[in-house]
Protein backbone atom coordinates (compact mmCIF):
# COMPACT_ATOMS: atom_id res chain seq x y z
CA UNK A 1 0.00 0.00 0.00
CA UNK A 2 1.08 3.57 -0.52
CA UNK A 3 -0.15 7.07 0.90
CA UNK A 4 -1.41 9.23 -1.67
CA UNK A 5 -3.11 12.60 -2.29
CA UNK A 6 -6.75 13.37 -3.94
CA UNK A 7 -5.64 15.29 -6.87
CA UNK A 8 -8.55 15.54 -8.94
CA UNK A 9 -11.30 13.24 -10.98
CA UNK A 10 -10.83 11.40 -13.81
CA UNK A 11 -14.15 10.91 -16.17
CA UNK A 12 -14.79 8.90 -19.03
CA UNK A 13 -17.92 7.75 -20.88
CA UNK A 14 -16.60 5.40 -23.08
CA UNK A 15 -14.71 2.41 -21.33
CA UNK A 16 -14.58 -1.54 -20.60
CA UNK A 17 -18.32 -2.39 -19.79
CA UNK A 18 -16.96 -3.81 -16.50
CA UNK A 19 -16.04 -0.27 -15.20
CA UNK A 20 -19.06 1.07 -15.56
CA UNK A 21 -20.20 2.81 -12.74
CA UNK A 22 -16.56 2.74 -10.87
CA UNK A 23 -15.34 6.35 -9.98
CA UNK A 24 -11.89 6.99 -10.82
CA UNK A 25 -9.37 9.51 -9.06
CA UNK A 26 -6.25 11.15 -9.73
CA UNK A 27 -3.74 10.76 -7.28
CA UNK A 28 -0.33 11.97 -6.41
CA UNK A 29 2.26 9.75 -4.26
CA UNK A 30 3.68 11.16 -1.56
CA UNK A 31 6.82 10.30 0.32
CA UNK A 32 7.44 9.14 4.22
CA UNK A 33 7.98 12.69 5.32
CA UNK A 34 4.55 13.49 3.22
CA UNK A 35 6.05 15.65 0.53
CA UNK A 36 4.58 15.27 -2.70
CA UNK A 37 5.85 13.20 -5.08
CA UNK A 38 6.36 14.11 -9.07
CA UNK A 39 4.56 10.65 -9.51
CA UNK A 40 0.60 10.26 -10.16
CA UNK A 41 -1.54 7.29 -10.63
CA UNK A 42 -5.46 7.05 -11.50
CA UNK A 43 -6.98 4.62 -9.14
CA UNK A 44 -10.23 2.97 -8.72
CA UNK A 45 -12.30 4.31 -5.96
CA UNK A 46 -13.98 2.25 -3.61
CA UNK A 47 -14.46 4.07 -0.58
CA UNK A 48 -16.17 8.06 -1.53
CA UNK A 49 -12.78 9.88 -1.26
CA UNK A 50 -12.51 13.42 -1.89
CA UNK A 51 -10.36 15.77 -3.24
CA UNK A 52 -7.42 17.09 -0.93
CA UNK A 53 -8.22 13.92 1.25
CA UNK A 54 -4.79 11.46 2.02
CA UNK A 55 -5.90 7.78 0.93
CA UNK A 56 -4.05 4.47 1.18
CA UNK A 57 -3.79 2.61 -2.52
CA UNK A 58 -3.64 -0.64 -3.26
CA UNK A 59 -1.63 -1.91 -6.60
CA UNK A 60 -1.09 -4.17 -8.99
CA UNK A 61 -2.95 -7.42 -8.24
CA UNK A 62 -4.12 -6.50 -4.91
CA UNK A 63 -5.75 -3.77 -6.20
CA UNK A 64 -8.59 -6.36 -7.74
CA UNK A 65 -9.25 -8.39 -4.18
CA UNK A 66 -12.02 -5.91 -3.35
CA UNK A 67 -15.32 -8.28 -3.53
CA UNK A 68 -16.94 -7.13 -7.04
CA UNK A 69 -13.75 -6.05 -8.72
CA UNK A 70 -11.96 -9.39 -9.53
CA UNK A 71 -12.36 -9.40 -12.62
CA UNK A 72 -11.87 -5.96 -13.36
CA UNK A 73 -8.78 -4.61 -15.67
CA UNK A 74 -7.70 -2.56 -12.66
CA UNK A 75 -4.03 -1.69 -11.28
CA UNK A 76 -4.75 0.70 -8.49
CA UNK A 77 -8.04 1.14 -6.00
CA UNK A 78 -8.62 3.41 -3.22
CA UNK A 79 -8.99 1.09 -0.23
CA UNK A 80 -9.05 3.41 2.82
CA UNK A 81 -9.51 7.51 3.60
CA UNK A 82 -6.61 8.81 6.02
CA UNK A 83 -7.52 10.24 9.21
CA UNK A 84 -4.11 10.49 10.57
CA UNK A 85 -0.70 9.31 10.06
CA UNK A 86 2.46 9.52 12.89
CA UNK A 87 5.76 9.00 12.34
CA UNK A 88 8.66 8.93 15.13
CA UNK A 89 5.93 10.34 17.70
CA UNK A 90 4.57 13.45 15.79
CA UNK A 91 1.59 14.08 13.65
CA UNK A 92 2.34 14.17 10.44
CA UNK A 93 -1.32 14.54 9.36
CA UNK A 94 -4.37 15.00 10.75
CA UNK A 95 -7.91 15.52 8.68
CA UNK A 96 -9.49 16.80 11.13
CA UNK A 97 -7.17 19.83 10.94
CA UNK A 98 -7.17 19.99 7.57
CA UNK A 99 -10.33 21.82 6.94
Amino acid sequence: MHIAKVRGTVVSTQKEPSLRGVKFLLLQLLDEAGQPLQEFEVAADNVGAGVDEWVLVSRGSAARQVPGSEQRPVDAAVIAIIDTVSVDGRSLYNKGTQY
